[in-house]
């Protein structure tokens, strides 16, 4: 019986540094009935040549859009196209590693479950690790997620079959968050592969980074996804600050 196929949507904006590996960590995948769509969103610099270099492998499809438009449109572009009983993402400057399509399926299957996602390991910009990986509770509710993003966007899966393709917003950050609270919305709890089966980079301008932002763009999330008023919107990020300080450092490990 044939594996069913799983869509990886990888945008990518002047990846040219890391994209040759994040390709490579799919491609090495032990489960390897996968479709890749990589979506460039405006690159400058050597993407999408890179890029190219990889088009002799069939499973990969690639789209340059014609101006820089924001990684929610580039990841929408992606699902738009997508030919995949389920739905991953991945974006250009982090890694899977190789058991990961394998392990996340099975677990899907064995378990019956619609989404899932797994933990993951921090490595540095070249590439060294952290010492650090980042868990989850092992049954996600809505609530939880609500007040702190638990799920990486490297290791999320959805069944099309059962949701049907989710559009993504455009808005320029957190896209991921609101996603996962798309999905959380309508099957209220998640289960976590409890294992790391990826690697996130941490940058040095990535929104990880920046405490300053990650409460602006996090603001923007309950007053334009949510559509709450100023004053419930920021009753909303005390405790997600709350949930940040307190409770999600119980979720971070000594990988």
């Amino acid at each position: 019986m044939e594996k069913p196929l799983v869509s990886v949507i990888i945008p990518t904006f002047n990846s040219e540094k890391y994209i040759s590996d994040t390709i490579i960590s799919v491609q090495k995948q032990t489960y390897q009935n996968w479709e890749m769509l990589l979506v460039d969103d405006g690159s400058t610099d050597e993407t999408q040549t890179i890029i190219t270099i990889f088009l002799t492998d069939k499973r990969i499809q690639f789209y340059p859009l014609e101006k820089n438009s924001g990684t929610g449109v580039a990841r929408n572009f992606g699902v738009s196209k997508a030919a995949g009983k389920y739905i991953s993402f991945l974006d250009a400057d982090d890694l899977w590693k190789p058991k990961k399509l394998e392990k996340q399926i099975n677990f899907m299957q064995k378990q019956n479950l619609p989404f899932t996602f797994s933990f993951y390991d921090c490595i540095d910009e070249q590439g060294n690790s952290l010492n650090k990986r980042v868990e989850a509770p092992r049954n996600l509710s809505y609530l939880q997620l609500f007040f702190c993003n638990y799920v990486g966007n490297l290791t999320g899966i959805y069944d099309v079959e059962y949701f049907a393709k989710i559009g993504i917003s455009s808005i320029r950050k957190r896209q991921d968050w609101m996603h996962w609270l798309t999905i959380l919305k309508k099957i209220k709890t998640a289960k976590p592969v409890p294992e790391s089966l990826a690697l996130y980079r941490v940058r040095d301008n990535s929104l990880s980074t920046s405490k300053t932002a990650l409460i602006q763009y996090n603001f923007a999330v309950y007053r334009q996804f949510h559509g709450f008023n100023l004053v419930v919107s920021s009753l909303c990020m005390i405790g997600f600050l709350f949930t940040q300080l307190a409770i999600k450092p119980f979720y971070s490990k000594e990988s």
